[in-house]
């Protein structure tokens, strides 16, 4: 989506047009996945000066919004992207940190059945797969830990 469109979201969204708001999408947009002090370092290139805490603000109205989207993997720091409403799942490399976009493998969201649902009515699944990215995966051998693990804990 180009910048010139992000003006528009805000109104949509029912949010006040503001350069903050307008500089955390971009950077949200621009950079998938980034962490919190990446957004602010984009932020503070594109706007100088501003706080931790007003980023950290813009980021939860934008995500309250439902213009972004928060993640956290396991052992990782929340993260933005812009890809939002389509239930999508991550690959994250145990070596780097990379992350990716994973699309649903088949079906309707939620994607997954779960074996039991405890009388929810479930609309959304999450799901994190974990590897090794190509870069890594060249040069970095798998721990023997890692070979066998079920995704349950330590084995």
């Amino acid at each position: 989506m180009p910048p010139t469109e992000f003006p528009e979201l805000l109104r949509a969204a029912e949010l006040r047009v503001t350069r903050p708001r307008l500089s955390v999408l971009a950077a949200v947009h621009a950079r998938p996945h980034a962490d919190t002090d990446e957004v602010i370092a984009a932020v503070r290139a594109d706007l100088g000066a501003v706080s931790h805490q007003a980023v950290y603000d813009v980021l939860r109205a934008l995500t309250a919004a439902g213009l972004v989207r928060r993640i956290q993997p396991p052992g990782s720091p929340a993260r933005y992207e812009a890809r939002v409403g389509d239930n999508h799942h991550h690959v994250v490399c145990r070596s780097c940190g990379a992350i990716a976009d994973v699309d649903c493998a088949v079906g309707d969201a939620p994607c997954l059945t779960p074996s039991h649902d405890h009388g929810f009515t479930i609309d959304e699944a999450e799901v994190v797969y974990r590897g090794l990215c190509p870069d890594c995966a060249r040069t970095t051998h798998p721990r023997p830990d890692h070979q066998h693990r079920t995704g349950d804990g330590p084995t």
